[in-house]
């Protein structure tokens, strides 16, 4: 066997295992190259240097001794970080190339631009450090990669630059922090084809859910141009989320969240000679668009779980679109670092009790809340400014802020997505961050008390001042299992996939007017007769928000469905059962555009509401939109685990008409497996059990509604709050009633409401009355586990306190 030393080496001549010759970035690359390009999965053609290459480099220049003199110093405190990496990269840079070694990459680049066709091949030169892409440690762009390389004394200027960056400051900071020896640590450079996606896109993509850990969910972002913007999260992308079980299935197309960001610049080649890029403003029409068509963003989702099986782990992965011929490409994947170590048997929950007025919103990054001072820096070299503990406010960041960020008590950008760098160091230290906020730097201030809260899901918020907020640690590995079914409230879509470790028998009440307030916003009739509109402000506001809809009813139609398929994709297949709309007459009003739509009522709470809504002329229309999308949803997009729940419905004629009407709309209880059932919470309801339970496959109690109903006491009265008590006799007795005679008549019968985690008595009643499921919000879901658990017998009074 031969021991000349090897300095290059192809992409396909690669594998997975050769992280020591050729780091994680090339290794991966070459693992793909050779085994999954039968597969589908695209990755551009290219070379890699080998670590050999890079100490043989340092040997021939002398450096290696000068190198760790000057590390030593600084590791001794003689002198500055700064200093330190700016003179080892200063020697780099002044070295000379070894003869062979430049022979061999030349050679390389002459061969691989004879592949393509092209003289003076435009090439990515990134760097690959053999100790980066490691499953505890992402060393996350802590190297330079260079774009738009082009001829080859570009090339052999790019690749000493990779050298070179092995020692930012930002770079020896990392590796001080996860402790690995600087001089143990080689680099090797990968040569690769570029992608013209700076006339196409590019962007970042997860086979797992970033914030969560959701295991079932693939996101990508996306953005026009060149990736780095995304990655260095100087641009908003756009933000696609993919159900990855059914991309298998025939017919149906599972994306199930779709973010349009606002993609203000994109980075493009600098001139078509090479060796620089630059970024430019986008289009009106740029930001307006979508980056990926929804077949695109099928593939990649398809191409994310080729990857993630053939690795067998979670992986953080770049793409590229050619602008010139629209292929999609993976240009790089590693391993995700974060939420695939996560703890699964414990989920820590925060809530925000009492906060002050909103200041600014953006997307949330983990789940957790920090309160403090604001602290704003416009650079990294700042640092000397920023005072530990207090909250980071900057425009972007990229890697030199790591040492900054690691004094944060929260993060907060202008710019960036989810996968951007802010966003993934943020998760790497357990920071809270919201990214993309677009102008926080210009509404906070240096000193100001804020509170930063990603508790709410998707959507993180800023507050101004101190909040109350709790903190607990809910073990989910030691539950005892019951008979009686522990089903979930969920309103908001963006905090669904937080809870998809509980391990819950379902949900049991989806709240659809709560996506309805705050995912679309607008009056389903006013989408309708949006040409009818007199209130021009409220007609040009709706305007603005659909302009991406040729169709004005399709906005609501697919906001609703995306909504309510975030919440039926965390426990699919069990069953989500989805209330249609419930707003009181006053509540529908305060949509946009609904005052023209909705009549005034002394007491909407026993007004147009409900069932009589669904068949009155005055909403039919709109209600036709709400089966049109629960139809979406099922069909289109796989989730025949929702069922329908019809509230408020006063007689089994009202739900005759009301069946007829969905069934008018596509939905037909009992076909495609399509089961309704009905809230309970009219006294008609219990008394009316059987001819109900001929009707519909369930009953849902209501308690707050049957309390109020049965004792003549408007819920919401201050006055009469001492008399509302779902523990009354009377209530008991109809709720007792309801599940005996409904049970009789064979259906189901749940309930949905706090009181059975507030009340230990009211579970053990519910549990001796035979109930089948009860739904309780998310942070309840142990304590009333545990309640009826013991209610049922299976476990002992020690085990209803949750083990933290």
């Amino acid at each position: 066997m031969s021991d000349k030393r090897v300095n290059v080496i192809w992409f396909e001549d690669l594998t997975r295992r050769d992280v020591a010759l050729v780091g994680g970035k090339n290794s991966s690359l070459g693992e793909m190259v050779r085994q999954l390009g039968q597969k589908g999965i695209r990755v551009p053609s290219g070379f890699a240097t080998t670590a050999d290459a890079y100490r043989a480099y340092l040997t021939a220049n002398g450096l290696d001794a000068r190198i760790d003199d000057v590390i030593g110093q600084w590791q001794d405190h003689r002198i500055a970080l700064h200093e330190a990496g700016s003179r080892v990269r200063a020697m780099i840079l002044a070295g000379d190339w070894p003869g062979e070694i430049e022979a061999d990459i030349l050679q390389s680049y002459r061969d691989l631009s004879r592949r393509a066709g092209v003289a003076d091949l435009p090439v990515a030169v990134r760097s690959s450090a053999t100790a980066e892409d490691l499953p505890d440690a992402s060393f996350a762009g802590q190297q330079e990669t260079y774009l738009n390389v082009r001829g080859e004394k570009a090339v052999l200027t790019a690749c000493r630059s990779c050298y070179a960056s092995l020692f930012t400051d930002r770079a020896i900071s990392y590796r001080q922090m996860k402790g690995f020896g600087h001089a143990k640590v080689a680099l090797s450079i990968g040569v690769q084809r570029m992608v013209r996606s700076d006339t196409g896109g590019s962007g970042v993509m997860f086979s797992i859910d970033t914030e969560s850990g959701f295991d079932r969910i693939a996101l990508i972002n996306a953005a026009w141009g060149l990736g780095e913007n995304v990655v260095q999260g100087a641009v908003n992308p756009d933000e696609y989320q993919v159900y990855k079980p059914f991309l298998g299935a025939q017919n149906v197309t599972p994306i199930v969240g779709k973010r349009l960001g606002a993609k203000e610049i994109k980075m493009i080649y600098a001139n078509r000679q090479g060796g620089e890029t630059r970024n430019v403003p986008t289009s009106k029409a740029e930001r307006a668009a979508w980056v990926l068509s929804d077949a695109e963003i099928l593939d990649l989702a398809r191409m994310a779980v080729t990857i993630e099986t053939h690795y067998g782990q979670p992986m953080d992965m770049e793409w590229a679109r050619d602008g010139d011929t629209g292929e999609l490409f993976i240009v790089q994947a590693r391993p995700e670092t974060v939420q695939s170590r996560a703890d699964a048997g414990a989920i820590k929950s925060y809530t925000v009790r009492k906060a002050g007025k909103t200041l600014l919103s953006g997307l949330s990054v983990g789940s957790a809340v920090a309160a403090g001072r604001v602290c704003i820096l416009e650079s990294a070299r700042d640092i000397d400014r920023f005072v530990d503990g207090s909250i980071l406010v900057t425009s972007t960041t990229d890697p030199d802020w790591v040492p900054i960020m690691k004094r944060a008590s929260a993060i907060v950008t202008d710019h960036g997505g989810r996968t951007s760098h802010a966003a993934i160091v943020s998760r790497e230290l357990g920071l809270p961050a919201i990214v993309g906020t677009g102008t926080a730097t210009h509404i906070l201030h240096d000193e100001q008390e804020v509170t930063v809260s990603c508790a709410g899901g998707g959507e993180g918020v800023i507050y101004e001042g101190i909040a109350r907020f709790d903190v607990e640690d809910l073990r989910i590995d030691d539950l005892p299992k019951t008979r009686t079914q522990i089903m979930l409230n969920m309103a908001n879509p963006s905090a669904a996939f937080r809870w998809w470790r509980l391990p819950c028998d379902g949900v049991g009440l989806a709240r659809m007017e709560f996506v309805i307030n705050n995912a679309i916003k607008v009056h389903p009739m006013a989408l309708v007769h949006f040409d009818r509109l007199t209130d021009q402000a409220a007609k040009a506001e709706i305007a603005r928000m659909t302009k991406a809809y040729s169709d004005k009813t399709e906005f609501f139609v697919d906001g609703l469905a995306r909504g309510l398929s975030q919440i039926a994709a965390v426990v699919y297949p069990k069953p989500v059962i989805v209330r249609m709309s419930d707003f009181k007459t006053n509540e529908y009003a305060e949509l946009l555009g609904g005052r023209e739509f909705e009549p005034h009522e002394e007491n909407p709470m026993i007004g147009l509401r409900g069932a009589s809504r669904y068949y009155s002329p005055q909403y039919e229309e709109g209600f036709a939109l709400e089966c049109k999308a629960i139809l979406r949803l099922r069909k289109e997009m796989g989730f025949d685990n929702v069922v329908v729940m019809i509230p408020f419905c006063r007689t089994p004629l009202e739900a005759d008409r009301v069946l007829q009407v969905m069934e008018k709309h596509g939905l037909k209880r009992g076909k495609d497996g399509l089961e309704v059932y009905v809230m309970g919470e009219i006294p008609a309801n219990v008394i009316l059990a059987e001819d109900f339970a001929r009707r519909f496959d369930g009953f849902s109690i209501g308690s707050n509604d049957l309390t109020q109903l049965t004792l003549g006491v408007d819920r919401d009265s201050e006055e009469l709050a001492a008399l509302f008590d779902e523990s009354d006799p009377a209530v008991l007795w109809m709720i007792e009633s309801l599940i005996a005679r409904a049970h009789k008549a064979g259906a189901k019968v749940g309930l949905c409401g706090q009181a059975p985690s507030n009340d230990p008595a009211f579970a053990r009643l519910l549990v001796k009355a035979g109930i089948d499921s009860i739904s309780v919000s998310p942070d309840s879901f142990v304590a009333v586990k545990r309640h009826v658990a013991l209610a049922e017998g299976v476990a002992s009074p020690g085990d209803v306190v949750p083990k933290v």
